[in-house]
């Protein structure tokens, strides 16, 4: 009965309540969003020809647009470069990027961000656990800070928790969960519509496999878009890549599809990645990709090289040095401009079957966890002041979901015991946005129990 009243609660207040408004913007590009298989600028053709961008790499695990010091030499780079999209790994949800995210937009760049950092993330190893409320407030404390700029392109809700492993397949069900409760918040809270998806990796047991769960299911369940981290191409061509049959397999997929990483290093690199991304061969199944990457780290595979101090890798505010890739991929990007017109491609959205389990895809049905019921609160409320970079994480931190949920319908369903689940908020029946005064409303209505 419970959960018949929450549908028929959230039905007749997203009906009766007046929209919220939005924060105030303070970019000024176009914002980037998407229709059928592609990103738009507004009526243009949006193509990611973009670079990774994490000055230190995961073990310095800064945020380099939280720091004017760090962000600005860097941005006169990309201008260089003639990109229009930058990747940040991790970022610091508990302080200002004011100055670095107007400093992108004046030079007309956009940021993918992940929404993730090590200390908050989905466990391969073992999702259920890690997929709590602790995680989720970070999470949407990033969604908080970044909507309200317009070169904000996308967040990613996950970057290679699926790896080659079969049993890492499991986790597929907890960041695609992730990524429901992003889109929801970001309903719910009243921002514009950000593209969300997942960051794969290219793993060939799995591909097809991943990229169909994220694209099946009802509306409130399926992505924004699909991305995946591919070196395949390593200084050859469409054919010996193997990136032919990778459109083949990607073709009428439904959804936009960019990679979230490219750049063998194997034979050195001219960047006709480039060359192929924006050719007729792939504009109508891809829509671009990034580079990886910028810095120079320990794998070997940046442009630039930053003097760091030898006893704190932190410290990435020094000089700047261009290796000889810089200006292969200046050549590349200048060589191989974005393709005029719409590129060919699909103007309507699809969906796909869900995968059946198997011994590579272990992942059986298509129910998704329900959200954790002490996330809850922050629908209504906002998610606060994030943890940080240096918060006590959350892959531990309890209360965590002990039951599905019923797809598109905001109620869960009884658990593999039988036992009977309480309601859970989940993503709305539709697109339409959550209303704030609706909520509280709701809340009323159900009687729920904030934190």
């Amino acid at each position: 009965m419970r959960s018949v009243a929450l549908v028929s609660a959230l039905a007749a207040v997203a009906a009766a309540s007046p929209a919220g408004s939005a924060p105030q913007k303070r970019a000024t590009v176009t914002p980037i969003t998407t229709k059928g298989n592609a990103f738009f600028k507004g009526n243009e053709r949006f193509y990611v020809r973009g670079i990774a961008y994490q000055p230190g790499g995961s073990s310095a695990n800064i945020d380099p647009l939280a720091d004017p010091d760090v962000c600005m030499p860097d941005i006169e780079k990309f201008k260089k470069l003639g990109i229009n999209v930058v990747r940040v790994y991790s970022v610091d949800n508990s302080a200002s990027h004011d100055e670095c995210m107007n400093a992108l937009a004046e030079a007309g760049i956009y940021l993918a961000v992940d929404a993730n950092n090590p200390k908050y993330s989905i466990n391969r190893a073992e999702p259920a656990p890690s997929y709590n409320a602790a995680y989720l407030q970070s999470v949407f404390a990033v969604i908080d800070e970044f909507a309200k700029y317009d070169n904000t392109m996308a967040f990613f809700s996950g970057n290679e928790v699926i790896h080659d492993e079969p049993e890492t397949t499991i986790s597929a069900r907890y960041v695609k969960a992730t990524t429901r409760d992003m889109r929801a918040y970001i309903r719910a809270r009243g921002y514009r519509e950000i593209p969300v998806g997942y960051s794969a990796a290219d793993v060939t047991d799995n591909r097809l496999q991943t990229a169909d769960y994220f694209n099946c299911g009802t509306d409130d369940e399926r992505s924004d878009f699909f991305a995946f981290n591919d070196y395949s191409w390593c200084n050859t061509d469409f054919i010996t890549a193997g990136w032919d049959q990778k459109v083949k397999n990607f073709t009428g997929y439904g959804l936009p599809i960019f990679l979230s990483e490219y750049g063998c290093t194997a034979n050195g690199r001219d960047f006709g990645e480039i060359e192929a991304l924006m050719s007729k061969d792939m504009t109508p199944v891809y829509s671009g990709g990034l580079m990886y990457e910028y810095t120079m780290e320990p794998n070997e595979f940046g442009i630039v090289q930053i003097t760091v101090p030898k006893n704190d890798p932190t410290d990435q505010t020094g000089a700047r040095k261009e290796l000889p890739e810089f200006q292969n991929l200046v050549k590349a990007m200048s060589k191989y401009p974005a393709p005029k017109g719409d590129g060919g491609y699909t103007s309507t959205t699809t969906s796909r079957p869900c995968p059946t389990k198997d011994s590579k895809w272990m992942v059986e049905g298509s129910l998704l966890p329900a959200m954790p019921s002490e996330a809850r609160q922050y629908f209504e409320k906002g998610a606060g002041e994030g943890p940080g970079l240096e918060g006590p994480g959350s892959q531990w931190a309890g209360t965590t979901s002990t039951e599905d949920a019923q797809p598109g319908s905001g109620t869960a369903v009884p658990n593999s015991d039988g036992d009977s689940a309480a309601s859970s908020l989940l993503a709305g029946t539709d697109k339409a946005p959550f209303v704030i005064s609706g909520l509280v409303a709701m809340f009323t209505l159900i009687g729920a129990v904030a934190l």
